[in-house]
């Protein structure tokens, strides 16, 4: 209980940090005790938190990778601004909302996936996935599902009838037929059960298993999965070709629109012929033609594929590119007709470069379930669980014999709702605890019958260990607290800024136009004309272009009309844009004179013709015309507004020897 003096200095810790006034203090430091980086109202924030922050992508032990001073001054500005709007988030209670604790449940587990005994127990698994890794095989395959609701007959006619498919194959059928005729794979209707290549971990594992394990030409035993029963022919093998670097041009097809198709194919067959010339330049015409907007500005480029990381005919054209610069003809894929050229090739990453990758995939994968029992093993080890085996063994002989509905109800009467089942050291489960979280919506376990209990129990045994390693995880793992801090500051300076600044600016028009109006000055119009803007994609179509321009003036219809005249028989012969334009900021209206009506340019060695029109003088923009920047702006002021607030109603104390230590680990002298 606390004495008076302890409430004394309680209540002005709480005076303090909603203090009116901002004061920056140095704090001594006592010896021997860990002292904090900075205080803000009552929370001490240590240097450690800093360091994990500024240590992010960077090795401070490399000179090359220090910071200079003045980052190091903005950084820490930066920091105690970010500290100060977490602790107002705390103390507006956002972190005791329900939509809080859901967001960050799911950030937490995802984070903590890495820190888990189960990731020191991959290595073989890792390895023998990497050394998969240095093929790609093609297989073939035939799938025989189960009926609804199987029995054992069922599934025992099934394995026959694989069994019979088998050796179909293997005394001369053809394979592929075979799965044409009898496959329950959908797509084996379209592929005859061919699925091309592929690697490590992009099948599931029993597939992996026996497709890594056959000669090209063997065919497989039936191999069970949660698909049902496969029979496998390995029709080639070879080396990881690793990765390839590609770029592409895309034009895009409606679906079920025939009249596009065409105007589609026709338009890609143009372009592929562009790209024949020896003046063609790739990224000009991708620019201007590709219909990926993604792309189309960075010359198509896409990131590094592998085999089996994109859809299959994009893949296989592209795989097929042997010299750099080479272009593939069109491809169609279900997003349209591609053209490809590729750009670079790589081999496949070291083991160090794809551990983290693959480690990723196999948590996720069916292969985590072949470790969990030693998971489960060490935990119970480490963590001291203690089990009274008697009272498990009776808790499964009442619900085996009776009615799941009765066993609640049975065991009260026993008087063993309170009985302990196991122990982990500080935290005991009673049966009483068991029933619940076999009654826990939170929890969905597949069963039968015959292992109802002993599933569930399991299962209980399960999650209560993996929390007893989350808590141990929270107390003695340094990298790992830090990291979940991280991310649970985040959600709530999220939420702040969110309420008090973004959405805020969105949502208040009023203030919107008030701070439009009292900062007219940032929204001006420069000199203004209004213009027909036409590149030329092909010169031979320059004359007709110009003739069909020279008489005319500047109407709101004339680029329609434009249109219709060339571009309907001839889509490449340009493009073009229409509208009222700065004159300073336009690379072509810049170096055009606006007196005139028309005129012929060129640019980078294009040609461009303009039509000009009205000549809108500079002044200032309407607050409809520039909306989003004032938005934009308006969120900064509202920032930089809840900053000054912020720093008015909390204490900050920065500990200056802290700081300087800090300082000299990080800064280049």
């Amino acid at each position: 209980m606390m004495n008076s003096n302890q409430i004394k200095l309680l209540l002005l810790a709480l005076v303090f940090s909603c203090s009116p006034k901002s004061t920056i203090k140095t704090v001594d430091e006592e010896p021997d005790i860990k002292s904090p980086l900075v205080t803000i109202g009552n929370e001490e924030i240590f240097a450690e938190e800093f360091l994990y922050m500024l240590s992010k992508n960077r090795n401070f032990d490399s000179p090359d990778e220090k910071l200079s001073a003045a980052e190091f001054d903005e950084n820490f500005r930066l920091f105690v601004n970010y500290k100060l709007k977490v602790k107002e988030a705390e103390n507006l209670g956002l972190d005791k909302t329900d939509e809080f604790f859901q967001e960050y449940e799911v950030f937490k587990e995802d984070l903590t996936q890495p820190f888990l005994i189960k990731n020191s127990l991959q290595e073989g698994e890792l390895m023998k996935a990497y050394s998969r890794m240095k093929e790609v095989v093609k297989a073939s395959h035939v799938l025989l599902q189960f009926p609804p609701n199987a029995s054992q007959a069922d599934t025992i006619s099934v394995l026959r009838m694989a069994q019979k498919l088998k050796n179909d194959a293997e005394n001369g059928a053809d394979f592929n037929e075979l799965a044409f005729e009898h496959s329950d794979d959908p797509s084996a209707k379209d592929n005859k059960g061919s699925l091309g290549y592929f690697t490590a971990l992009q099948m599931v594992s029993p597939f992996e298993d026996a497709a890594f394990g056959l000669e090209v030409g063997q065919i497989s035993d039936p191999v069970l999965t949660n698909f049902g029963y496969h029979i496998i022919r390995l029709e080639d093998r070879k080396p990881n070709p690793g990765e390839i670097r590609v770029s592409h041009i895309l034009v895009r097809t409606p679906a079920n629109d025939p009249v596009s198709e065409e105007r589609a194919l026709r338009k890609v067959g143009e372009i592929y012929a562009e790209l024949q010339k020896p003046e063609s330049i790739w990224e000009e015409i991708c620019q201007s033609y590709s219909e990926d907007p993604g792309t189309k500005n960075t010359g198509g480029a896409l990131p590094w594929i592998g085999f089996g990381s994109v859809i299959p005919e994009f893949e296989r054209v592209a795989f097929a590119l042997s010299e750099e610069g080479e272009i593939s003809p069109p491809v169609k894929t279900p997003y349209g007709y591609h053209i490809i050229r590729l750009e670079e090739k790589k081999p496949l990453d070291s083991y160090e470069e794809l551990e983290e990758m693959i480690k990723s995939r196999i948590l996720r994968d069916s292969r985590s379930s072949l470790i969990q029992s030693q998971v489960v093993a060490i935990q119970k080890s480490r963590y001291g669980f203690e089990e009274n085996e008697k009272l498990a063994a009776l808790l499964e002989e009442t619900f085996t014999q009776n009615q799941r509905k009765d066993v609640p109800d049975i065991l009260l009467e026993r008087n063993l709702i309170d009985s302990v089942l196991f122990s982990i050291p500080d935290h005991s489960k009673t049966v009483g605890d068991l029933l619940d979280f076999m009654n826990s919506e939170k929890q969905v376990i597949r069963t039968n019958p015959q292992n109802y209990f002993s599933n569930w129990y399991e299962k209980f045994i399960e999650v209560n260990l993996y929390e007893a390693e989350i808590r141990d995880l929270s107390e003695n793992n340094h990298e790992y607290r830090l990291l979940i801090q991280e991310y649970r500051d985040g959600i709530l300076l999220f939420s702040l800024m969110n309420d008090q600044v973004w959405q805020k600016a969105i949502e208040d028009s009023l203030g919107q136009v008030k701070f439009y109006e009292e900062n007219l000055d940032r929204y001006q119009w420069k000199n203004r004309v209004e213009a027909l803007i036409i590149t030329m994609g092909k010169e031979e179509s320059t004359p007709a272009v110009r003739r069909f321009l020279s008489d005319k003036k500047y109407m709101s219809n004339l680029g329609d009309r434009l249109e219709n005249t060339f571009l309907l028989n001839n889509p490449l012969a340009f493009t073009f844009t229409d509208g009222i334009f700065e004159i300073e900021s336009h690379p072509v209206l810049m170096r055009a004179d606006i007196n005139k009506t028309f005129q012929e340019i060129k640019v980078d060695n294009k040609t461009h013709f303009v039509v000009v029109g009205e000549k809108p003088g500079p002044g200032p923009k309407k607050y409809e015309e520039t909306r989003g920047k004032v938005i934009q702006d308006y969120q900064e002021y509202l920032d930089k507004k809840l900053i000054a607030t912020l720093k008015e109603n909390y204490i900050i104390q920065v500990d200056e020897d802290e700081k300087q230590k800090i300082f000299d680990a990080t800064v280049n002298k």
